[in-house]
């Protein structure tokens, strides 16, 4: 009997220099490709730059085309490589994913500032699209560069071009966040629950699950009931899912990584965020069950509620700093720990724990889960959903997750700035000198967009941490919390803040010896408060191999 042998066998190791020549030929080629860009524009376009741009975004598509067919080809090798380095390639992302952005920014302010400034240019010269530069006016400012780099250089003169950068990018971070938090949530989870998590799917610690997970919700049957409101039921998601990409439009990451500097920031990301509320009522309605009904209710409820309380406690940091500017708010906290809003006064400090109590109710996270509560709703406005308009819903979920969590760090937490005073970066340039690798040094010592992720991913842990520890409360547990404690507490503190703030403003040296000793008090407790996360992770890691129930290794004592 003829046996037939397929060309492409996965259980079929390949030679290992096979990997690397093949590395070899795609150098080979991606540089002969860049030495053909440089003589077709030298020779042929002499320079026009709209031909020139063609072929040099040809020659791009063409080099990751390749890049991306030989990872397909060699998928054996690459597979071992993220299985073996799976940490460090995830360090390595991150930091080169926040060098490209800060390197893009500087690229983009050099350009549109500080070349067009510094080049004597000639107006009766046309310039392309209105352009302050011609081609040659930058050729001759910058002539140690090849004419076709120039040429690729020249759009990012223009305001549309950076905006259109920085959208991809909003996208791109909007798209990642909740991938990895879904993947981190699982991870907790098990923890908590004396289980790994998932650990399969992409090697280590199955870091690829959630992008599995999304292949198949995608190529999942989008499912729509008979008896449902058709239109409404396909335009829901997009209610959720929108409103929340676009409110990491008004966010600042720093003083100068924001899409658009608004001076009423904190409205327009408030209002934003108000807006997934119509989602989840219009899914619930259109979806013609009395389950989602009964979750879409809940919701209304819920939100009309906590919106008020959540509201007063962000007017507290606006009081005490005197705009709605979340840059100018974020900037005012730069003298290091004990300026940070959360400890200026205690009005601050208990606002911000109204506000993020406000914020989990806000969010649909538990123990403010009622909407989807799975042990009586099914999955309440979400259970006719399936496939794609399903994930679209727990995208903009954990992507509002990200947002409060941030505004939280703006208002409270001293935004992008680090615990240490920006005043002490003149000591860090006195010692090292005035040049890039200070300034990037200082950025990742006292304000960087790092500081500002690390410090929102800690109130996201947190977030997560109460899912799995708290039970679900009921409905009018929710609604007694909300009216009768947090919106009576909330209104005292803006009583209070404005006495405050009013105080400050006397030249009474005891009142000001009071403020001082509050703030230290308030900074030291919580200093104190923070080491001891720490402090359980150490003990928790100590005892790791200490389990619960029959899957114990060394079972707890009285187990």
């Amino acid at each position: 009997m003829t046996q037939f042998a397929f060309p492409w066998n996965p259980d079929v190791e390949k030679p290992q220099f096979a990997v690397a020549t093949r590395a070899v030929i795609l150098a080979v080629i991606l540089a002969a490709l860049a030495v053909a860009c440089n003589w077709v524009t030298s020779s042929f376009l002499d320079g026009h730059p709209l031909g020139t741009l063609l072929v040099v975004f040809f020659i791009m598509g063409s080099c990751l085309s390749l890049v991306v067919a030989g990872i397909i080809k060699t998928w054996r090798g690459v597979g071992r490589m993220l299985f073996r380095f799976a940490l460090v390639i995830f360090i390595g992302a991150v930091l080169s994913a926040g060098f490209g952005v800060w390197l893009v920014n500087m690229l983009f302010t050099w350009i549109s500032v500080d070349l067009v400034a510094n080049t004597a240019n000639d107006p009766a010269v046309m310039s392309w699209f209105g352009a302050s530069l011609t081609v040659g006016e930058m050729q001759s400012a910058i002539g140690w560069l090849p004419s076709w780099i120039v040429i690729t250089l020249w759009p990012l003169q223009f305001p549309l071009i950076r905006d259109l950068t920085a959208l991809g990018a909003i996208v791109g971070l909007f798209n990642i966040i909740p991938v990895y938090l879904i993947w981190w949530e699982r991870k907790v989870a098990g923890r908590i629950q004396s289980r790994l998590g998932p650990m399969r799917v992409g090697g280590w610690h199955g870091w690829a699950q959630s992008f599995a997970d999304g292949v198949k919700l995608i190529l999942k049957e989008d499912l729509i009931p008979d008896d449902a409101d058709s239109k409404l039921y396909r335009i829901a998601p997009y209610f959720a899912i929108i409103p929340s990409m676009l409110a990491f439009v008004g966010l600042p990451f720093g003083m100068t990584y924001v899409f658009r500097e608004l001076d009423v920031a904190l409205v327009f990301v408030l209002g934003m965020l108000g807006i997934e509320v119509l989602a989840v009522i219009l899914a619930g309605w259109a979806s013609n069950n009395k389950w989602s009904v009964y979750g879409a209710m809940r919701e209304a409820v819920q939100m009309v509620s906590y919106e008020i309380p959540m509201g007063i406690a962000l007017l507290i940091p606006v009081i005490c700093v005197g705009s709605l500017s979340l840059q100018t708010i974020g900037d005012s906290q730069s003298g290091g720990w004990f300026s940070w809003l959360v400890f200026t006064n205690p009005f601050c400090f208990v606002a911000f724990i109204c506000y993020y109590m406000a914020s989990l109710a806000s969010c649909k996270r538990a123990p403010f889960d009622l909407p989807e509560a799975e042990s009586e709703l099914v999955a309440g406005f979400v259970t006719e959903y399936s496939g794609f308009r399903w994930s679209l819903f727990f995208f903009a979920e954990y992507a509002a997750m990200f947002v409060v969590c941030a505004l939280a760090v703006i208002l409270f937490l001293g935004g992008w700035h680090s615990p240490l005073p920006a005043a002490w970066s003149v000591h860090v340039t006195d010692l090292l000198g005035d040049n890039v690798a200070t300034r990037g040094i200082i950025g990742l010592l006292f304000n960087s967009p790092v500081w500002l992720f690390v410090k929102a991913l800690f109130l996201l842990y947190v977030q997560i941490w109460l899912r799995w520890t708290l039970p679900r409360i009921r409905i009018d547990q929710v609604l007694y919390a909300c009216i009768q404690v947090l919106l009576p507490l909330t209104m005292l503190l803006l009583l209070g803040v404005t006495l405050w703030t009013w105080a400050q403003t006397s030249d009474n040296a005891g009142w000001h010896l009071f403020s001082d000793i509050v703030n230290w008090v308030l900074g030291i407790g919580g200093f104190i408060f923070l080491l001891g996360f720490p402090a359980i992770a150490a003990f928790g890691f100590y005892h790791r191999r200490r389990m619960v129930g029959n899957l114990a290794v060394e079972a707890l004592p009285a187990s």
